[in-house]
Formats: structure tokens, C-alpha cells, sequence
């Protein structure tokens, strides 16, 4: 009897961890390059994982890892090591180009675009006695952190308005360590990169009055010309208690790339799979929202892969 029940035991906890993530003997299996545990791409990349492990689970077995973010998840793909990723579409453009974050190795043409999922805004923060751009020469700016795609964004915004970090006193820091030195006055303006709302940036707004400098059309136009992974957009008003207008921004936008080693079937597959169980996903994760055809091949600069060009196509949008 007692080796009955362990045997029964053990069947059990075997079905409990199979559950229904059996997948069929044909599925594609999937490594998939996604972020800290505790960042918006590793939870958004999750729920997708989960809700297409389900319902395609004859055709896709995808397995969510964490990694160290974008530049990371592109490396992973190069390497052979991940098959999927979510990265921005900025960093994938300095790979594909070999420029900026990737100046220092030989371009990485290994990958290819599968779909644009929500913008990651350029917010712009400022005390309350600067209200455009242009006002930031001279002024104490925060940049993001040394070697992050927010400075490379920062200088590029800058560029625009016909500025350089040589008119402005550079200081790099984090999306958090900037909301405190605006707190406290030791910086004049941050740029923060970021799904809005951002967490540093409402919590600064619980305390501090700030504004959020707009980028107009004619400058967005001229960064869209320079760099063709530039969204503009806007941040809603109220989405902080401190700004209560529309601002106009730019924005890069959270892309999902894969290695062109893996199938068109297989990448067809998912992203139709991301439309067709888009309501699934948004129930697991608010980003799921934001998965829009209209966008989704918004901010593209490098090629598309071509199980992603063939669901595109069939839609009326290439």
C-alpha cells in the first residue's frame, strides 16, 4: 500500500508539473530574451509565453528567460543562445548599423524585426522655470546612465534643437536617482526612458512640481529623418498629478525580435498569435492593451523576418 500511494504521489506531481504545457511532439521550441524578473519586458514577455504555450501549444513551446535587457538579448540571439527577444527598437537599429552601444564590435545582421508592441517614451523632465528644450543650454542635466541607450537618446533629442552635451553639464544617473536630485535641486532637468507612467516619475510628482518639455512636430520630423526608430506620440495629461496637458514626445518602441535561424512557420505562428489572443494577453498583463496592427510595424528600421512580412502582408499593411 505505502508503494502504492508513492506511486501515486509521484504521478501526480509529474501531471501537476506537465499540467497544460504539454506540448505536441512537433512544437518548436523557443527560447525567449526578456529582462530583469522584476522589469515590464520579463512580466509582459511571461504573460505572452503562457497565453500562446496554451492556445498554439501544438505549434510553439516558448520558454521566457531573464536576462540583462536589450544589447544583452541581442548578443543572446547572435549567440545562438535565444531565439526571441524584446529589445528596443533603438539598440536593435545601433546593432544591425554597428553604431553607438555597438560601435566597438562589427555590425549584427543576424536578427530581424517580428513586431512593435507599445512606445517607451522620451520623457523629459524639467523645473518648473524651464518650458522647452532650447532653455536647457547651460542648465545641469541628467542623462541617464553612462553608456545607456537614454543617452544616446538625450543626445539625439539635443541634436535636434541644435544642441550638444557640450552646451549643457552632463550629469548620468538613474530614472531614480534623477527624480531626487530634481527633488533636492541638484540637477535642473532628466531625461527618463520609459513605458509611462513611470514609477520614479509618479512618485516625484507626489512631492515636487515639475514640467514635461514637449517635442513639436518639425523637430519630431527631422529625429524621424535621422533615425528612423523615432514614434511620435503623446503623453496623455493627468498621467502625472503635476502635468495636466497633452504633451507631444517621442518614443522608441518595445520591439520583439527573433534570429533568423528560426522558421517562418514558427514566427508566423506567433505573431499571429499575438493578435488573434490579444484579449488573453491584455488580462494578464496591461501592456497587452497596447498591441495594435496600426503600430506594429511602427519604428522599424532593419528587415523584417519573413514569417512576420507574410502576416503583414496578408493584413494590408506591407
Amino acid at each position: 500500500m505505502k508503494k502504492f500511494i508513492s506511486f501515486l504521489l509521484v504521478t501526480v506531481m509529474i501531471f501537476a508539473l506537465v499540467g497544460t504545457s504539454a506540448f505536441a511532439a512537433g512544437a518548436t521550441k523557443i527560447s525567449y530574451a526578456t529582462g530583469g524578473t522584476s522589469g515590464t519586458y520579463y512580466g509582459f514577455s511571461g504573460v505572452i509565453a503562457n497565453v500562446l504555450n496554451e492556445k498554439l501549444k501544438d505549434t510553439l513551446n516558448l520558454k521566457v528567460e531573464s536576462t540583462g535587457a536589450s544589447k544583452a538579448n541581442i548578443q543572446l540571439l547572435d549567440a545562438g543562445e535565444a531565439q526571441l527577444a524584446i529589445v528596443q527598437n533603438d539598440v536593435m537599429y545601433y546593432a544591425y548599423t554597428g553604431t553607438d552601444l555597438f560601435a566597438d564590435g562589427d555590425p549584427i545582421t543576424s536578427f530581424s524585426a517580428v513586431a512593435s508592441c507599445y512606445p517607451e517614451y522620451v520623457q523629459i523632465l524639467a523645473k518648473k522655470d524651464i518650458t522647452s528644450i532650447e532653455q536647457l543650454a547651460g542648465k545641469n542635466v541628467s542623462v541617464g546612465d553612462a553608456g545607456s541607450g537614454t543617452e544616446f537618446n538625450a543626445k539625439q533629442i539635443l541634436g535636434a534643437y541644435g544642441l550638444s552635451f557640450d552646451d549643457i553639464k552632463v550629469s548620468n544617473q538613474s530614472f531614480a536617482d534623477s527624480a531626487d536630485s530634481l527633488k533636492n535641486g541638484t540637477i535642473d532637468a532628466a531625461f527618463v526612458v520609459a513605458g509611462y507612467p513611470t514609477t520614479a516619475v509618479t512618485e516625484l510628482a507626489t512631492s515636487f512640481d515639475f514640467n514635461l518639455l514637449p517635442i513639436d512636430k518639425d523637430h519630431a520630423d527631422k529625429l524621424q529623418a535621422d533615425y528612423g526608430f523615432y514614434y511620435y506620440g503623446v503623453i496623455p495629461g493627468n498621467t502625472y498629478s503635476r502635468v495636466a496637458d497633452d504633451v507631444p514626445a517621442v518614443a522608441v518602441m518595445a520591439t520583439i525580435v527573433a534570429s533568423n535561424d528560426l522558421s517562418a512557420d514558427a514566427v508566423y505562428a506567433f505573431v499571429k498569435g499575438l493578435f488573434d489572443y490579444k484579449d488573453d494577453i491584455t488580462a494578464g498583463h496591461a501592456k497587452g492593451a497596447e498591441l495594435d496592427l496600426n503600430t506594429a510595424i511602427s519604428g522599424v528600421s532593419i528587415p523584417w523576418h519573413d514569417g512576420a512580412a507574410k502576416f503583414y502582408s496578408e493584413n494590408g499593411l506591407m
